[in-house]
């Protein structure tokens, strides 16, 4: 069983995903919180698997919730919640390790792949909106990409090729397709590309493929 916190400062916005995560049999939401200061104290008592975040409260903002949730000897995945208008919030909170971020407006399915997903440290990064995200903060003259296609030269020839399939949003199971691999294999790479890049999750890996003009 998958224990889910669900963080918003609207409680309808909590009701919802409740009702609609614990209609799995697999998942359960075990505690809600209105501000990032209460799921903190939420997440320390509750020990969730997976924290649904929003960004934007009125008392504790998402962002630095999320990266003191991080500091906790166990700590629980992070999934941001938000919208199409992204802001340097959510890149933010992606980079202090957060471990991908999810569509308010998402189906019952995406919700709850998500959130298994997130639990399962392959986060679910919807190519759309990883796209439109990475194209946002990113530039093609961007002063960053020496350093990134520095950094990625680390990487063997297939990892290279696994580093920009996560730019694009793929899944470990469209990377096997894409790639003619089995997703173990490709669990595997992704695991290497992340120790030998020090990147914590793989919205970063993104961030960072884009960054070298691979994805």
């Amino acid at each position: 069983m998958i224990r889910v916190l669900v963080v918003d400062d609207e409680w309808m916005v909590r009701a919802m995903v409740r009702r609609i995560l614990d209609g799995y049999d697999d998942l359960q939401v075990v505690g809600e919180a209105e501000d990032g200061r209460q799921a903190v104290a939420e997440a320390r008592e509750l020990r969730p698997d997976v924290v649904l975040m929003d960004i934007r409260m009125p008392h504790g903002d998402g962002l630095t919730a999320t990266a003191e949730l991080m500091r906790l000897p166990k700590a629980p995945k992070v999934v941001v919640l938000t919208t199409f208008d992204l802001d340097e919030y959510v890149v933010s909170a992606l980079r202090n390790g957060a471990a991908g971020f999810l569509l308010k407006d998402a189906s019952a399915d995406q919700m709850a792949l998500a959130v298994r997903s997130a639990a399962a440290g392959d986060a679910l990064l919807s190519p759309q909106v990883t796209r439109r995200l990475l194209d946002r903060f990113t530039a093609p003259a961007d002063p960053r990409r020496e350093d990134a296609v520095r950094r990625i030269a680390v990487l063997t020839n297939q990892e290279r090729k696994v580093l920009s399939a996560i730019g694009d949003g793929l899944a470990n199971s469209e990377i096997a397709t894409r790639l003619y691999l089995s997703e173990a294999t490709v669990k595997t790479h992704v695991s290497r590309i992340l120790a030998k890049l020090q990147l914590t999750n793989r919205v970063q890996a993104a961030i960072l493929a884009h960054h070298a003009g691979i994805s």
